[in-house]
């Protein structure tokens, strides 16, 4: 992973812990494929990728064996897990059970004053992408959609959302960057608020079963 990789990371930390800014940071790497399946990384090394000591990695790191997105190895580091295409279909396909109905049940629901600080939100997920920083695309898209989900007022849900992120690898992210096409997905997220606020419940569900599809079909990468 490059120094380049993690470069959201200090405007990440701003709204954080720093245990969770690393720990988001990683997570958003793993996802992404920043963080190679199958590499061990050391404690010392990703913390001078991130500017910071190793104690905050390690610690992040608890939180990521616990979820199963990396294995720690003794005197060694830590192996970021492989997820194979048979889970990554189960992840979508349960993904697609949840988002889209809940969708459309908070479309209705969110506020007026709080499409300002959505749209915010997408912007950042826009702007990651015109800086070609996938770790912060990655983390400002995991923020976008869980905030939105808050309106359900369901905190299981949201966790559950948040783990079936963290288990997605989107391998295919580079190249799509590298052609131009991620531009368009992250528009999606303005698009999906344009639909929200003018009320069209269907029409955001509908747009939220695209975007999830996009995962397995285009982000991901090609099957193994």
């Amino acid at each position: 992973m490059t120094t380049r990789s993690i470069s959201g990371f200090a405007r990440l930390q701003k709204r954080e812990s720093l245990r969770d800014a690393v720990g988001n940071a990683l997570r958003a790497a793993i996802v992404s494929g920043a963080m190679t399946p199958g590499e061990v990384y050391s404690a010392p090394t990703l913390g001078g990728m991130l500017g910071v000591s190793p104690t905050p990695v390690r610690e992040a790191m608890l939180d990521l064996v616990r979820e199963g997105m990396v294995q720690a190895l003794p005197n060694k580091g830590y192996r970021v897990t492989e997820i194979s295409d048979t889970d990554l279909d189960a992840i979508t396909d349960v993904r697609l059970l949840l988002e889209p109905p809940v969708i459309r049940q908070i479309t209705p629901l969110v506020p007026e004053d709080a499409f300002p600080g959505l749209r915010e939100l997408a912007e950042g997920i826009v702007a990651a992408v015109a800086e070609s920083d996938l770790v912060a695309y990655i983390e400002s898209d995991r923020v976008f959609h869980l905030s939105l989900l808050e309106y359900a007022d369901n905190p299981v849900l949201n966790s559950l959302v948040s783990d079936l992120r963290s288990r997605t690898r989107l391998l295919g992210l580079t190249p799509l960057l590298e052609s131009g096409e991620l531009q368009k997905s992250a528009a999606e997220h303005h698009e999906l608020l344009d639909l929200i606020e003018a009320r069209d419940a269907d029409g955001a569900a509908a747009l939220m079963e695209r975007h999830i599809g996009h995962v397995r079909s285009e982000w991901a990468g090609p099957r193994q």
